[in-house]
């Protein structure tokens, strides 16, 4: 851009510029400017901006060559043609060129005299053309009305200068100070705020009174335009309401602030401005967010609170408030991805397949909250993700292990230094989305001390009724979470609140058996590690009953996690062998895991038959899954003590009290004298005393076993039972039925006795998981006995009636 930067007279009319124009060549360097038009007589710098104009200036400069300067009719064109091009220019001579620190340059030029543009010669490098001289016709004699004029002209520029208040210092004495009335005239055409067309009409006038004529005319427009102006101003400032008064202020402050350094970007309001507008919120936000904003504006930099005002204002407009992505009704597609990545859970799958159903049929459905619990290494937490893959919807996880905090979920108040929203809001954000599938993993670990109850804030969280208007103390608005789909996970319920408990859908996610873990590992496990560890498919091949022993002997769980372990210990033994060049066959041997994983680390739960009264085998859940118990119990001459041992937690304690004393009062049922049991001491036992076992499960293996030891018959072989006995006999359902099956039927058990409310339990379960068992369903622990005891004795039978005969022989003695 080459624009003029300030004016000054240099010439008067006593300097003659005929000697300087008879330099002057029949072609000359043309220079063409922006907004700014050169007035004979007037020395002024110019900004020189386009690489063209730069070669000029400093050949003219270079080789004393006269230059020709015109305007363009447009400012913006960069590369100007003859056509876009005034025809009456300046000639002038470059006085100097100087660059600037800041890799600017600027040319100092003279103007000389008028000439009339005839036609451009080339224009490259730089514009040439051709022109003719087109002298100015100054006034040889001076009269009243032409000196009136030159006055009115001084005066009304220094009313313009001094209503604008903008112009360079030095001005107005400059004005006042002119002797010569031709330079006052271009000073003044120069430097006053006037349109360039005005401008070029001007330096198109030839006679110097006519051009003091139209200039007096257009000074006179522009005082009056001035002034009215400044009476429009001066009544603003009368009429000030107050939201004028408060915008003026805040406009004071922020400058002050700016001569401090501390004023923030003007762009950075005006971005949050526009972000705003282009929000989905309602009313009520919009408005608050205008408040919290007029806040900011007005607020130091310097004050701790700016900061939190700013990443309070950050996360209103990061927030995805009524934004939600498109569900994806299609439920083929659905059920391909959950069984794409999930193998089994059958119950999970067709859970989320009817929600997909209901939404597609109603177009709005209250969203439910899921919680799937089970033993770890099952999938509930990747089954949150292919769920969200199966909506066509975002994903989002919040770990809650551990969390003790109550505003990790409601946020902080912005009144704390440091203050920021709870994980829930911040997740929000993090999904841009309101109807993101959220996976609340390890709900049953949230902890609670002196700084709140987690689990309680987790109730609005958690309610399709309230989460509506779910309130976070950070936001101080109310957000909508009801939209969103919650899913929990959890290893057990015990540790849930029950109110929070309430509040969702259980979904039980069981164990695998060692058939589904088979699949999981070929379609799932396999694949992973190797892709993980660099290798193909084709490099090492793992069969089936390779897979089958890893998972009997080397691994103990419900789940596969240990099982992905154990697979990737062992890729990476070949993984080295590859890296090493060692040759090797890629398919794995049942011989080759002894070397590659050590000796079996587990050996499965075997039924032990046995031929002694009192042992009876029961049925466990543990966090890895379902394991046989033995019960043992034995008589001992004394006065009827009960001892417990094996490291058994209260409820099977009293467990095997309350078995002892329905066998007291129902004696009679097994054909036992009711005295019998204040002469024999009873020891129950449960092997493995170092790991603590506990759980409403053993009543009636305990009470068996204690029958078996009292009646001295023995237990029907290869039977197994699980259940809850009450005083009265009565047996109650228990839980983990699947993995209490499975392990039944891994220790060879051919039957099971069980509550008969638990028979929906086993009717739900695969056929092939109850292929080769024979169930006995009972209601009550009589049934049990009936079921469970041979009609024979043991042999070596203890004589439980011996202290009569002992005490008949005393009497006779």
């Amino acid at each position: 851009m080459d624009d003029a930067m300030s004016f000054f007279p240099l010439m008067d009319d006593n300097n003659s510029n005929d000697d300087i124009l008879s330099d002057l060549a029949d072609s000359f360097p043309l220079l063409a400017l922006r907004n700014l038009v050169v007035f004979p007589g007037m020395v002024m710098p110019i900004s020189i901006g386009r690489k063209s104009s730069l070669e000029l200036v400093k050949t003219a400069e270079r080789e004393n060559l006269l230059i020709g300067t015109v305007t363009q009719k447009e400012a913006t064109e960069e590369h100007p043609k003859e056509n876009d091009l005034y025809r009456l220019g300046t000639i002038a001579k470059v006085m100097k060129v100087i660059e600037l620190p800041d890799n600017t340059v600027t040319a100092l030029i003279q103007g000389i005299e008028r000439f009339r543009l005839n036609k451009v010669l080339s224009y490259e490098p730089f514009i040439v053309a051709s022109g003719t001289l087109y002298p100015e016709k100054l006034a040889k004699r001076k009269d009243k009305l032409f000196d009136a004029t030159i006055e009115t002209v001084k005066e009304l520029s220094i009313k313009i200068i001094e209503y604008a208040g903008s112009f360079p210092d030095g001005m107005l004495e400059a004005i006042k100070n002119f002797k010569n009335d031709r330079m006052l005239l271009a000073f003044v055409c120069s430097n006053i705020d006037i349109p360039i067309e005005e401008k070029q009409k001007l330096l198109a006038t030839t006679d110097i009174r006519k051009r003091a004529d139209k200039l007096l005319k257009l000074l006179g427009t522009r005082v009056q335009i001035a002034e009215l102006k400044n009476r429009i101003q001066n009544k603003v400032k009368v009429d000030l309401n107050k939201q004028q008064h408060d915008y003026l202020l805040t406009q004071q402050i922020r400058e002050m602030q700016k001569e401090l350094g501390d004023n923030p970007t003007e762009q950075e309001f005006g971005e949050m401005e526009e972000a705003a507008k282009k929000k989905k919120w309602n009313k009520t936000v919009a408005d608050h967010f205008e408040k919290e904003l007029k806040k900011l504006r007005i607020m130091n930099p310097m004050v701790p609170d700016y900061s939190i005002q700013v990443n309070y204002l950050r996360t209103l407009l990061d927030l995805p408030w009524n934004e939600y992505t498109k569900d994806n009704f299609n439920l083929k597609h659905a059920e391909k991805v959950l069984n794409r990545d999930h193998y089994g859970l059958e119950e999970v799958k067709e859970r989320i397949l009817e929600y997909l159903a209901v939404l597609k049929l109603k177009g709005n459905l209250k969203t439910p909250i899921l919680c799937l619990y089970g033993p770890p290494g099952v999938g509930k937490t990747s089954l949150g993700k292919s769920i969200a893959e199966a909506l066509g919807r975002k994903y989002v996880r919040l770990s809650l292990g551990g969390l003790h905090d109550e505003a990790e979920i409601r946020g902080h108040r912005k009144t704390y230094i440091g203050a920021m929203p709870g994980r829930i809001v911040q997740n929000m954000k993090k999904a841009k989305s309101s109807n993101p599938v959220f996976v609340l993993d390890e709900i049953d670990k949230v902890g609670q001390d002196f700084r709140g109850d987690p689990s309680s804030a987790l109730l609005e969280v958690l309610d399709p009724e309230q989460n509506n208007s779910f309130y976070d103390n950070f936001l101080e608005l109310e957000y909508d979470l009801s939209k969103t789909l919650f899913i929990g996970t959890a290893n057990t319920l015990s540790t849930i609140s029950p109110a929070l408990r309430d509040r969702m859908e259980m979904i039980e996610v069981t164990g695998y058996t060692t058939e589904e873990k088979i699949e999981i590992a070929r379609r799932h496990l396999i694949k992973k590690q190797l892709e993980e560890h660099g290798l193909k498919p084709k490099d090492l091949i793992f069969s089936k009953k390779v897979i089958e022993k890893l998972i009997t002997d080397y691994t103990r769980e419900s789940g596969v996690r240990a099982l992905d372990k154990v697979i990737a210990k062992v890729i990476r033994k070949y993984a080295r062998k590859i890296a090493a060049e060692e040759s090797f066959s890629s398919k794995i041997k049942l011989n080759d895991l002894r070397e590659l994983l050590g000796p079996r680390r587990f050996f499965s739960d075997s039924y032990e038959n046995n031929d002694f009264a009192g042992v009876v085998v029961g049925l466990a859940w543990t966090s890895v899954g379902g394991s046989i118990l033995f019960v043992e119990t034995s008589l001992s001459k004394g006065k009827g003590s009960l001892t417990i041992t094996g490291n058994l937690g209260n409820v099977m304690k009293e467990s095997a009290t309350i078995a002892l004393q329905y066998l007291k009062a129902h004696a009679r049922h097994l054909d036992l004298d009711a005295t019998v049991f204040e002469h024999w001491n009873v020891h129950l036992h449960v092997p493995e005393g170092a790991i603590p076992k506990d759980g409403p499960s053993a009543g009636i293996t305990m009470a068996t076993a204690l029958a078996s030891a009292f009646t001295q018959r023995k237990v029907k072989p290869f039977l197994a039972m699980t259940g809850e006995i009450t005083l009265r006999g009565k047996v109650l359902p228990v839980g983990g039925i699947k993995e209490k099956m499975l392990a039944a039927k891994r220790a060879g058990i051919k039957e099971l006795i069980l509550s008969e409310e638990n028979r929906v339990d086993i009717e739900k379960l695969k056929d092939d998981y109850r292929k080769d068992l024979t169930f006995h369903y009972v209601r009550t622990i009589e049934e049990v006995f009936d079921i469970a005891l041979l009609p024979e004795k043991v042999e070596d039978a203890i004589d439980l009636m011996d202290y009569k005969n002992q005490t008949a022989d005393t009497e006779t003695k």
